[in-house]
């Protein structure tokens, strides 16, 4: 598992978001790694915390595979991330463009990642801080 594909890099964000609720210095470790040369500014740690807020223990889990609102984000074992390629991955030299799905939502986000030698780095990744269904144990009106 490493930097080789840009599928990769997505799955290891995944885990980096799983992270934030227990250490937050670690998730932010962890980004700054697959940032590559480029690390996390104080605005997107900012933004990054700003995002987390109420939704900590689970946004990170929604892009799990099997986790649900309904199940409460408890995902399958062994864990997965199911990403594909956007349909546009190669638009642009240099740069690839990978879906990430959640049940949390009607449609996939997109990562942006950007290479370097051999291996990818995040580039544009906001989108996964984007809402997702809250779980049901945590919607009044479920």
């Amino acid at each position: 598992f490493g930097f080789a594909t840009p599928a990769q890099v997505g799955a290891l964000f995944v885990v980096a978001l799983c992270a934030y609720p227990e250490n937050r210095a670690e998730c932010y470790k962890m980004i700054d790694t697959l940032k590559g040369p480029q690390r996390l500014s104080l605005m997107e740690k900012e933004f990054i915390q700003e995002r987390m807020v109420g939704k900590a223990n689970y946004i990170g889990k929604a892009y799990l595979k099997g986790a649900t609102p309904e199940n409460d984000y408890t995902p399958e074992r062994p864990y997965k991330v199911v990403i594909e390629e956007d349909e546009e991955t190669d638009a642009e030299l240099g740069f690839a463009r990978v879906l990430i799905w959640t049940a949390g939502a009607h449609n996939p986000r997109l990562l942006k990642l950007r290479q370097k030698g051999k291996d990818w780095f995040l580039w544009e990744y906001t989108a996964l801080f984007s809402d997702v269904r809250r779980p049901w144990t945590r919607d009044p009106w479920a």
